[in-house]
């Protein structure tokens, strides 16, 4: 039986499950959630899927800076809550732990094929977003969850008083070095390049951070370990000299891959495997719609995310009222 997410008591009671929803997401991320919000405050009746956990990406954000109305920050899983609490509230019914594996054409209708049970839907909304990609490197897999992590939110504590690496550039790789700080003894920021990616104002807390040590023009080559992970190998591309670098710890950030298996057959995409859709969220496939990470786009941000969501669920409130 599917999980369903009560976020507080004064949700609104639920309605009989229908035969066939009106709108089915696919992901609970910020994205996901507003299509949600919209989707159900027009009248439709509105399943949204997530696999692992409401707001997405969001929650392994340890503070949100940038969010219009918010100057004071906030925290990821504070503004995932929030947004997951907002859309339950008009109606939209969020269930956790689904896996969405397929969606296809069935007639006039979707079938949304899943972990829990096949679901019929007359339009979906892909929020599927991204997720991390994985450097590929020897024993990479292998210390997964036993020293490599691709969470610095989620598995920092686990590192108090240690010695880490991150890896990559981005904005992810400086705010969440900055972040570790407050449990390790020591980030190793490993940057294959001599100038970092990620925003100023990121580059400069990392700069001026003690605890941080960069290593700049570097490229990992393995993580070095048995029983338990003790360093890794990297090279330096000016010299070519390699070196190993003792660390108990390794967090990557080395950019994302988009989710978007589940309806391959339905939608057109890039290189990358970003899903192709217009300005209004439509996909090649009428009654389908795509928004957030997943789609293909020039910035990935969580006020962007939310703008799309809201423009998918317009577009499908308008596909319904002519289906």
């Amino acid at each position: 039986m599917m999980k369903e997410y009560m976020p507080n008591q004064n949700q609104l009671p639920s309605e009989t499950k229908p035969e066939v929803w009106d709108v089915v997401v696919v992901g609970g991320g910020p994205a996901g959630l507003t299509a949600a919000l919209y989707a159900s405050r027009s009248g439709h009746s509105t399943l949204v899927l997530e696999a692992g956990v409401l707001g997405g990406m969001v929650q392994s954000t340890t503070l949100v800076e940038n969010y219009p109305g918010f100057p004071q920050s906030i925290s990821g899983p504070e503004l995932g809550e929030l947004l997951a609490k907002h859309a339950s509230l008009y109606g939209a019914r969020l269930n956790i732990a689904v896996i969405v594996r397929k969606v296809k054409k069935a007639e006039k209708r979707f079938l949304v094929e899943t972990s829990q049970g096949n679901i019929l839907a007359r339009s979906v909304i892909v929020a599927t977003g991204a997720k991390p990609k994985k450097l590929g490197i020897p024993q990479e897999e292998e210390f997964y969850g036993r020293g490599v992590s691709y969470c610095a939110t989620c598995d920092g504590p686990l590192f108090r008083g240690k010695v880490v690496a991150v890896i990559g550039g981005g904005n992810s790789a400086l705010e969440e070095s900055v972040f570790l700080t407050k449990f390790v003894d020591k980030v190793h920021l490993i940057h294959r390049r001599e100038q970092f990616r990620g925003d100023a104002i990121y580059q400069e807390r990392v700069k001026k951070n003690p605890k941080i040590v960069l290593e700049m023009s570097t490229i990992p080559l393995r993580i070095l370990g048995e029983s338990a992970l003790e360093g890794i190998e990297v090279e330096r591309t000016v010299t070519k000299q390699k070196e190993i670098i003792p660390v108990n710890g390794v967090f990557i950030y080395a950019g994302h891959s988009p989710v978007s298996e589940m309806v391959e057959d339905l939608v057109d995409k890039d290189n990358a495997g970003y899903i192709i859709t217009d300005g209004d969220m439509v996909t090649r496939t009428p009654g389908i719609f795509a928004c957030g990470d997943a789609r293909a786009k020039a910035l990935r941000q969580i006020v962007t995310a939310v703008g799309e969501g809201a423009a998918a669920a317009f577009s499908a409130h308008r596909y319904l009222e002519i289906d």
